[in-house]
């Protein structure tokens, strides 16, 4: 659908904590699709003070979208998302959005594989509940991975082996490729470091992926050029072209 011009001010709906993470669902009846984004800021306290400068509006992805109601994963890392994370039911926001390109469900017989980190796992979570897929989730611990509830039958590693596989996600998604990789698309969500190691992995195997990237961003749309990252068709803005690429572009 037709992004809505502009940004618009809409209430927060509902709020629970899970583990390190809060999500929230603000009363909007756009219908984003798995992998795209808003971005989002408090109408009231959104800056350093008095005297301090207006924070940047946050990008977050979509965790899902149904019944006029917009869910968010956060996770409370600094002044812009401590502010967000710290919002009640009736404070309102400044909501602009949804941009970008999200996920495409893959073809020629595959099935999907969804591999996330941390705070990315929203637009898996997403991808999931529309189209399904099986899911790999990586966590610090077991007090982050309460988040895995947000997806169906998910396997889990933590870096300190508090649950799941002890080690990194990527080693569940190696085991993955040397069984089936020619079945498999890649839907991969996290921080860079995770982001790279699967790109790395699928490029050894038969497999594809779609890698949704995580960048800076001031404006979302494409006019300040902040977020841009490299591919073999040169530079790309992940607000626009992205944030979902093909592993294979990226370079």
């Amino acid at each position: 659908m037709t992004t809505p011009f502009g940004r618009r001010i809409v209430a927060l709906a509902n709020r629970r904590e899970l583990g390190a993470y809060v999500v929230f669902e603000l009363a909007d009846c756009t219908e984003p699709v798995p992998g795209q984004f808003y971005m989002v800021a408090a109408v009231e306290e959104w800056g350093g003070g008095e005297d301090g400068r207006p924070f940047l509006p946050r990008a977050v992805s979509v965790l899902y979208a149904r019944g006029g109601l917009v869910g968010f994963l956060l996770e409370d890392v600094g002044p812009g998302t401590h502010r967000l994370c710290a919002l009640r039911p009736g404070e309102e926001v400044f909501l602009a959005g949804p941009f970008g390109r999200g996920f495409v469900p893959p073809g020629d017989g595959r099935a999907p594989l969804l591999v996330g980190g941390g705070v990315g796992i929203p637009p898996l979570a997403f991808y999931q509940e529309r189209f399904g897929g099986e899911a790999l989730l990586g966590f610090r611990d077991a007090h982050h991975a309460q988040a895995a509830a947000l997806l169906s039958e998910a396997a889990i590693a933590t870096d300190d082996g508090s649950t799941g596989h002890h080690g990194y996600v990527t080693d569940l998604l190696e085991q993955a490729l040397a069984d089936r990789a020619d079945e498999l698309v890649v839907y991969a969500c996290g921080p860079p470091a995770m982001l790279q190691a699967v790109q790395r992995a699928v490029a050894s195997s038969d497999a594809t992926s779609q890698l949704a990237l995580e960048a800076p961003m001031a404006c979302g749309f494409g006019a300040c050029f902040g977020c841009v990252v490299e591919t073999t068709d040169g530079y790309k803005r992940v607000c626009v072209e992205g944030p979902v690429f093909d592993g294979a572009v990226l370079v």
